[in-house]
């Protein structure tokens, strides 16, 4: 095993991770466990001080030793002086994050810069995917120096080093491949996957269904409604992927059903949890502070409806759960809502029902 993990292994680098949350704390914990050298960059400078002195991210991520190779700070200009950017900010945030970094460099940042985000949202007032945000916001980055990397990952687990997956994409399939290289390790193994739309599509939306889970537990029902909102909510995750220009094929791996199952069974889930307590009665502005962390479904939701609907495409859970958001019905009338919707078939209308042999009949 250990000389199979040569092979796959690149040699040390560099990075600076913006954002010091959870996520962005573990992927700083797993680089800097393969030799690379990290620089984790957090806003607030105290903070950033008090992660150099006792090695733990007590606020985020508690109980994880911050390996030597990490520098804490809140220096943006590291961004310039090492190999790779990550960018782990909140997807809402991510426009006024590169527009920082983006008066800070110079143009001969961008003939070196790779950048890497593992935002998984979509933007409110525009709609758009973080890879595009990105884009937009530092028009002289090219895109083929942009990745995205995706999965069923708990932080948590991802920074105890529990065996993980994840999925790389880019519009280069080389720098794709790159960045596989450089995270994979023998607790993570990372895949490459061409539908950039659809890995992100991917993440986002499993957001929507995930707080969907969360109700249906806080409600006290089962298992059996779980399953039925994991599978349905898959349909229209793919539904509004497909309209946007995604693959089928990557909502039934990692990105899709993956990080589905994952956001939607585990109380490590802050949107499992934003929903449960939603399932409970209390209302959205109460959950959001009590979570205390970013809860990108309670935006996304609602980004997604407006989609859907702009494309004529059925997403009824999806639209039931941003009506509990706005306070429109309460959890039980949303269920009753669903469950009493006209019968029609499992099997998406665009298969010819000679397909599964009722034709004959």
């Amino acid at each position: 095993m250990a000389d199979l993990m040569q092979e796959v292994r690149t040699a040390p680098s560099s990075f600076a991770i913006l954002g010091a949350g959870s996520f962005g704390t573990a992927l700083a914990v797993t680089l800097a466990q393969q030799g690379h050298h990290v620089s984790l960059i957090g806003r607030d400078e105290e903070m950033m001080a008090e992660l150099n002195v006792k090695r733990e991210n007590t606020k985020y991520l508690p109980g994880v030793h911050l390996h030597p190779n990490i520098v804490c700070t809140n220096d943006l200009r590291q961004c310039l002086q090492m190999d790779y950017v990550l960018l782990s900010v909140p997807t809402q945030s991510m426009r006024a994050a590169c527009a920082n970094l983006r008066d800070i460099a110079p143009a001969s940042f961008y003939k070196k810069a790779s950048i890497v985000h593992v935002a998984k949202g979509l933007e409110r007032g525009t709609g758009k995917r973080v890879s595009e945000v990105i884009l937009e916001t530092l028009p002289s980055l090219a895109a083929n120096r942009l990745a995205v990397l995706s999965g069923p990952s708990h932080a948590e687990e991802l920074a105890q080093n529990v065996p993980t997956t994840l999925v790389a994409t880019s519009a280069s399939k080389s720098y794709a491949e790159e960045i596989q290289g450089v995270f994979m390790s023998d607790t993570l193994r990372v895949y490459t996957n061409p539908d950039l739309i659809g890995v992100e599509l991917g993440g986002a939306l499993k957001n929507i269904i995930a707080l969907g889970a969360g109700i249906s537990d806080g409600l006290g029902f089962g298992d059996n409604a779980r399953a039925a909102l994991i599978t349905r909510g898959l349909v229209e995750i793919a539904r509004l992927g497909v309209a946007l220009g995604a693959s089928t094929a990557t909502f039934g791996g990692l990105t899709g059903i993956g990080d589905l199952i994952v956001t939607c069974t585990s109380r490590l889930s802050r949107n499992w949890n934003a929903g449960y307590l939603l399932g409970q009665g209390m209302p959205i502005t109460e959950v959001l502070p009590k979570i205390g962390m970013v809860v990108e479904g309670a935006t996304t939701t609602k980004v997604a409806v407006e989609k859907a609907k702009s494309l004529a495409v059925s997403m009824p859970i999806a639209e039931a759960i941003s009506n509990i958001l706005d306070g429109a019905c309460s959890p039980k009338e949303a269920v009753l809502g669903l469950m009493s919707r006209k019968k029609t078939h499992e099997v998406e209308e665009r298969f010819v029902e000679a397909t599964i042999g009722w034709a004959a009949q």
